[in-house]
């Protein structure tokens, strides 16, 4: 999976076209993102995403803000990404907002790879005021393990706000969870 975000909904157009273009990658996301930023998200094989991210980033420019490539992205990342994800049931619940979209992806593949959890959404950056945040599912313990893991991967950036682990959420926050 690779990811360009950029700081202008025109250049984030032209940067996808080229991304698709040049490797023969797949769109799993092209769109704008608060506060006026643009998100392309592509899967395909690691040769060919890299490849297309290296021809975006020449054309990205000025406009460029992050990137991010995951060679082998965690299959739960793209139905979360898309609000796809199935949760029958809530268990303990854990949040990771971070500073950047690519970043919330980036804590949210690590924090999948880490433990046996749900990943339940990736909210990247739409009304949210530029940010991005992950939330997950499982128990307790697989949850900490989890968070602790997905703030690992992108604490050294500085792109992590904050995490909250909540043991038991109450049955009436499920609908704002889902």
């Amino acid at each position: 999976m690779g990811v360009i975000e950029l700081c202008s909904v025109a250049k984030g157009f032209e940067v996808g076209d080229a991304l698709l273009k040049t490797a023969g990658s797949d769109l799993v996301e092209a769109h704008s993102v608060c506060p006026g930023k643009f998100i392309v998200i592509i899967a395909g094989d690691t040769a060919n995403v890299e490849s297309s991210l290296q021809r975006g980033l020449g054309l990205a420019g000025d406009a460029f803000v992050d990137k991010l490539l995951i060679p082998n992205a965690h299959p739960q990342l793209f139905p979360a990404i898309r609000g796809t994800s199935d949760i029958p049931a809530l268990d303990a619940l854990g949040v990771i907002e971070t500073f950047s979209a690519a970043a919330a992806v980036a804590a949210a593949d690590a924090a999948a790879k880490k433990a046996d959890i749900k990943l339940i959404d990736v909210r990247l950056a739409n009304a949210l005021g530029g940010k991005g945040y992950v939330t997950l599912t499982g128990s307790v313990g697989a949850v900490r393990s989890a968070v602790n893991g997905g703030c690992q991967a992108i604490k050294k950036d500085g792109l992590l706000i904050r995490r909250v682990v909540i043991p038991s959420p109450h049955p009436g926050l499920r609908k704002s969870i889902l």
